[in-house]
């Protein structure tokens, strides 16, 4: 009896500790292999849809160096492919160090954008191609402004205006880990997007006053009649 009785105790305390060794183990595979796992699908979808957005940009841009007539336009999408392509980096760090997948495509929006744009050249190309950037970014500067707090007016965070102090610019706060690093990221890189949504609506009134200069030139003249030969009208 007492041998069974020990027997019995050795079997117990065996299968004991084989169950706190399964529990620690799947404790540490939940914490270690499976990082992506414990990311909410909103973060998932936000980083998803952000580097989406930029691989469009820095594409558009690409196309715009080679069909662009103005030289403000070609500047202009320079400093797309150099900034996108850099917040585009930044945000594939986060991503793949929290297991979030980053493989991404250009969605049919912007492929259907960049199919009509490359059948355009000129100064009919900088018109859409500057209307296009106006949109998008506008629609950045929403979805980062989701992810950030800002310490100016309401009149200034509806008109776009940058604030003149980067710091009135805060990521908003979370318990969760990764999200605050997405925040963060929101926030470092909002006002470089609305310095872009400002710099598109400049180059975009310049584009149509030269369209609309231009269209007006070698018009009919009702003073050229009577002018001189060779001599000024003014």
């Amino acid at each position: 009896m007492k041998a069974k009785g020990l027997l019995a105790l050795v079997c117990a305390v065996a299968l004991t500790a084989a169950c706190n060794n399964n529990r620690a183990a799947n404790r540490e595979a939940e914490t270690t292999g499976t990082a992506g796992a414990g990311v909410s699908n909103s973060d998932k979808n936000f980083v998803s849809d952000q580097l989406a957005d930029g691989m469009a940009e820095v594409e558009l841009a690409k196309v715009a160096r080679d069909h662009a007539a103005s030289a403000d336009v070609k500047q202009f999408a320079q400093m797309m492919i150099d900034d996108h392509t850099k917040a585009g980096d930044q945000l594939k760090q986060i991503a793949t160090s929290n297991s979030i997948p980053v493989d991404t495509k250009i969605d049919d929006k912007h492929q259907n954008l960049m199919d009509k744009l490359s059948k355009l050249n000129g100064g009919d190309f900088d018109k859409e191609y500057m209307s296009a950037m106006i949109d998008d970014h506008q629609d950045a500067v929403s979805d980062l402004r989701s992810r950030v707090d800002e310490n100016r007016s309401a009149t200034d965070r509806l008109t776009g205006k940058n604030p003149e102090n980067p710091a009135a610019v805060k990521p908003e706060q979370s318990d969760n880990r990764v999200t605050m690093s997405i925040n963060e990221w929101a926030a470092n890189t909002l006002p470089t997007v609305e310095q872009h949504l400002d710099r598109a609506k400049q180059i975009k009134d310049h584009v149509d006053n030269a369209t609309s200069t231009r269209g007006t030139t070698g018009t009919s003249d009702p003073t050229s009649a009577t002018t001189p030969k060779g001599a000024s009208k003014y």
